[in-house]
């Protein structure tokens, strides 16, 4: 270990001593001479040449465990370990939120809690003890959840613990990750970890905003060295009024969902939504945003004063300045040239051989160390200087400390470095070329102006037998949308805090796999990036897509990048609004969408000290730039944007520049997109399913589910339809692959939820029973009526049986609805007029018994009959299950007979003249008489009309 430094073996000395020793030529070399006493097993004392040391990580290492030491001592450092506890209420928008610490997780670098009405989100900060190997990238992680409990409920799922991060969760982890990190300073290699829980949500006050100002709270106490205190809000527009931090209530009703996290000077990260919202406003509640953010940093900036703690500043490690000389001095010219390589393949291996090249020639000269003994990479500037008056000298030539003899060296600058720090000083000579040529030259690797706009193509119906695709090209980024149509059971479930889970009827689905970038890596899981431009591009797209009654389909969208070189996730606005068209979607207009970049110091290479901003950016531009702002679009306004920030922030005029100079970008993009070759087929795919919505009364619903949904099974399984979906207010949407099973099943759904009427005929009717009297016909499923024997025939008939029996099929008339729902039909109403009355005599008996005349000399039999239907005894033998069958026989005199009107009020969804699936001629002659026609019926002026 390291905690030992002095030279006799006393305690290490304190900060300032040490630095002050640092600067002392034999404080070096006793420095060495300590680490080789205790690596004496590893290196030979006599034999053995000394490897160049790296004070700055043995400092690190010393301070370290000297705080360390002095813990175990007893002197607990409590502004490192230990804050008092405090509470705190900062001013918001309309309310205040409340900051609490030192209360829970106090042996966390840092822990706060934020309270926003009844919401509250906990949050901490750690870092680990030692540093993880230096890496152009900084090791934060992030994790945010949601716990269940603090909405009341548990999980839906069948696993009640809280498990994987929910795609809303990662969206919020980035919103806590992207600001935070511009802020975090070089050369700080220990990793730091923030975690965040909801503890409680009122349903009213949203947690993930809240939750970026929590995180940018609980570093700005703990011991991560940063630059900037970081908060953000959420702002809404109700009435054409920005709110910050809108309830959830106030979010339904506005027209811009925008997420800002900032510094006090400067805006770090933007993310929102809106419909067509022009720059203007946008740029207006940005503003607001700021200003809120502002007022928040201003209050946290009091707190840290008084209990933050002590910031890791000695732990930050650079490499030397002579490395960065160096590599300037062999790669400069060849990069030059590589860097004018336009397509990104053969520039990245040029580079990369570059690189190679440049650690070759320097492990060649002495400079990068490979001793694996050493563990860390180890720099000294110098180790022997210029002899100052106060220096001992050596006569003999020796230096004698004990056991270990240093010859003196030639008086020569040494430094030693490791194959990682080489590779991070030639990235950044790299980026710092790069952007030299986009100031000095004005043209980019691709030969670009600023504002160009790479070659655009695109072309639809690339999948026979996908229902709607799309590829689209710019230049070497390139994204594959695919759509697929269905009905509700297709659509995403979202189990929620709130007590409803939500349904996505649309949902978007990004794909990034690494043979786009032509490399090999590992397939599974979606990645928190890959979901981060997926949900980007959604609500890119969702403003223009049609509402669920005029367009009652499930919508996926596929995007799988086939080649990427920056703005993949705009690549997918562009192909995915193709692929909706070309799906039959009736979008309500084309949109684009742009990445914007940004080289903020242009003076540092000669320019004029004005921001730089880049239209269309390419992947190396997003690393060695200043800013990723993608908008989405079209020429009236904006519908999705996200701004990343690489350095200490930007201003609103920056961001106003880049905004005016996207919306020119995406009138360019949208005009190659209407050259699309072969254009969207606007029209469904003959493989996509058909839906059709018809309405019925809300308390026919039932009918058709039937218990325990038998009667909808047994519907989708008789007429092979993919769906039948009945809701409570009487909407039912069938869906089914091809038309002869779509009108089967409506046409038996209308006679389960028709309403008849006098005077509707119903053909081929099936004979289910006979009786006496007469026999019950079948007009609908599950619905009978009373043929009575006097209206069989235009004969007299003794007995029903003598001329129909059971499974016959015959036409009958509605010809009375009595009191009780039941039916009277009549059979002889559709017979001709000469087969009417052939029977005078017969006839006026039928009269006498329709109109209870006693005088008759059958009477007496008709008169027990009609008496025994109406005490319902034989009836409910036959048919007791459903009152609607039974039968009873009334005068007119009761005047049960509804009126025409009246019935038509009730919702009918059938036609007067319904005929059962049996009768095929019957259904030929309807069809004749109207033709289906598909929810989308066309294209006009660019937009599909829908029917």
């Amino acid at each position: 270990m390291l905690a030992n430094t002095s030279l006799h073996g006393g305690t290490a000395p304190s900060s300032p001593l040490l630095r002050s020793l640092q600067t002392h030529k034999w404080s070096r070399i006793h420095r060495a001479l300590s680490l080789l006493r205790q690596r004496k097993s590893a290196i030979s004392p006599l034999t053995t040449p000394i490897a160049p040391l790296n004070p700055t990580r043995t400092r690190v290492r010393a301070l370290t465990e000297t705080k360390d030491s002095n813990t175990e001592k007893g002197s607990v450092d409590g502004a490192r370990y230990a804050s008092p506890p405090f509470s705190v209420k900062i001013p918001v928008g309309d309310r205040h939120i409340l900051v609490e610490s030192g209360y829970i997780g106090r042996q966390a670098s840092g822990a706060v809690m934020v309270t926003d009405g009844e919401t509250i989100v906990y949050t901490s900060v750690c870092l680990a003890d030692d540093p993880s190997e230096p890496s152009d990238f900084f090791p934060l992680s992030v994790n945010y959840q949601e716990r269940f409990s603090a909405a009341g409920r548990t999980s839906g799922g069948f696993f009640k613990r809280e498990g994987r991060a929910k795609d809303h969760e990662v969206l919020t982890c980035r919103l806590i990750d992207r600001p935070l990190r511009p802020t975090m300073l070089k050369g700080f290699y220990h990793e730091t970890q923030i975690l965040s829980w909801v503890l409680s949500y009122d349903g009213l006050h949203s947690p993930d905003s809240l939750a970026v100002t929590a995180a940018g709270i609980a570093v700005a106490l703990s011991e991560v060295p940063n630059s900037k205190i970081v908060a953000g809000v959420r702002i809404g527009m109700v009435d054409d009024k920005f709110i910050v931090n809108p309830t959830t209530k106030q979010m339904e009703k506005s027209e811009l969902d925008l997420v800002l996290a900032g510094t006090d000077s400067a805006i770090l990260m933007i993310e929102g939504y809106c419909d067509f919202l022009p720059e203007e406003k946008l740029l207006q509640a940005v503003e607001v945003g700021h200003c809120a953010v502002q007022a928040i940093c201003k209050e946290v900036e009091a707190l840290v004063k008084v209990y933050g703690k002590e910031k890791r500043l000695e732990a930050i490690r650079l490499p030397p300045p002579e490395l960065y000389r160096h590599v300037e001095d062999i790669a400069g010219n060849e990069l030059v040239k590589a860097l004018k390589i336009r397509n990104k393949i053969p520039r990245r291996k040029a580079l990369s051989s570059l690189e190679d090249n440049v650690l070759a020639i320097l492990t060649e000269k002495g400079f990068v160390s490979h001793n694996e003994a050493i563990g860390v990479a180890e720099i000294i500037p110098e180790l022997l200087e210029e002899e100052e008056e106060d220096e001992e000298v050596v006569v003999d030539g020796e230096v004698d400390e004990g056991d270990v003899h240093i010859k003196p060296i030639s008086r020569k600058i040494i430094f030693s470095v490791f194959e990682v720090d080489v590779r991070l000083v030639f990235k950044e000579v790299t980026s710092k070329f790069l952007r030299r040529r986009i100031v000095e030259g004005g043209k980019r690797s691709d030969g670009r102006t600023p504002t160009s706009i790479r070659s655009i193509n695109s072309r639809c119906g690339l999948l026979p037998r996908a229902h709607g695709s799309a590829l689209f090209t710019r230049g070497e980024t390139q994204s594959l949308a695919v759509v697929t149509l269905g009905d509700k059971q297709m659509a995403q479930r979202i189990d929620n805090l709130v007590d409803e889970d939500e349904v996505k009827r649309f949902y978007l689905q990004y794909s990034f796999p690494p043979s786009c970038v032509g490399e090999v890596g590992r397939m599974g899981a979606p990645s928190r990036r890959e979901i981060g431009h997926g949900m980007l591009a959604e609500r890119a797209l969702e403003p223009i897509l049609p509402s669920e009654d005029d367009f009652p389909y499930t919508i996926r969208l596929e995007s799988t990048i086939t080649e990427s070189n920056g703005s993949s996730s705009m690549a997918s606005v562009c192909g995915g609004c193709l692929a909706l068209q070309d799906a039959g979607v009736p979008v309500k207009c084309l949109i684009a969408g742009i990445a914007m970049g940004l080289v903020l110091d242009t003076e540092e290479f000669g320019g004029d000290g004005l921001p730089l901003i880049l239209s269309d950016i390419t992947g190396s531009e997003d690393a060695s730039g200043d800013m990723d702002f993608k908008v989405a679009g079209n020429e009236n306004g904006v519908t999705a944007f996200q701004m990343d920030i690489k350095v200490g922030g930007i201003t609103l005029p920056i961001m106003k520049h880049a905004l005016l100079q996207a919306n020119e970008g995406r009138k360019r993009i949208l005009v190659e997109m209407l050259n699309c070759s072969p254009p969207p087929a606007k029209k469904l795919s003959n493989h996509a399913p058909l839906i059709h919505v018809m309405k019925v009364k809300p308390d026919k619903v039932n009918v058709i589910i039937g218990s325990g949904g038998k009667k909808v099974k047994s519907i989708i399984e008789q007429t092979g339809v993919e769906s039948i979906e009945a809701q409570d207010d009487g909407v039912v949407k069938i869906t089914a692959k091809d038309l002869a099973s779509l009108e089967k099943s409506k046409a038996i759904i209308s006679k389960l939820t028709m309403v008849p009427s006098v005077g509707d005929i119903f053909r081929n009717c099936e004979i289910k029973s006979i009786a006496s009297y007469g026999v019950f016909v079948e007009i609908a499923p599950g619905r009978e009526g009373l043929c009575h024997i006097s209206e069989l025939s235009g004969d007299w008939l003794p007995k029903a049986e003598d001329a129909f029996k059971v499974g016959d099929r015959l036409d009958v008339k509605l010809i009375e609805i009595n009191d009780k729902g039941q039916f009277r039909l009549s059979h002889r109403a559709l017979l001709p007029d000469s087969e009417r009355t052939t029977n005078p005599a017969k006839d006026s008996g039928s009269s006498q018994i329709e109109a209870g005349n006693d005088s008759s000399e059958g009477k007496g039999t008709i008169k027990k009959v009609a008496s025994s239907l109406k005490d319902g005894k034989h009836c409910e033998d036959k048919h007791g299950q459903d009152g609607s069958t039974l039968p009873e026989l009334s005068s007119p005199s009761k005047k049960a007979v509804k009126s025409q009107d009246s019935l038509n009020n009730l919702g009918n969804t059938t036609t007067k003249s319904m005929t059962p699936a049996g009768d095929r001629s019957s259904v030929d002659k309807e069809k004749k008489k109207k033709t289906y026609i598909r929810p989308v019926t066309g294209i006009v002026n660019g937009e599909t009309k829908v029917g």
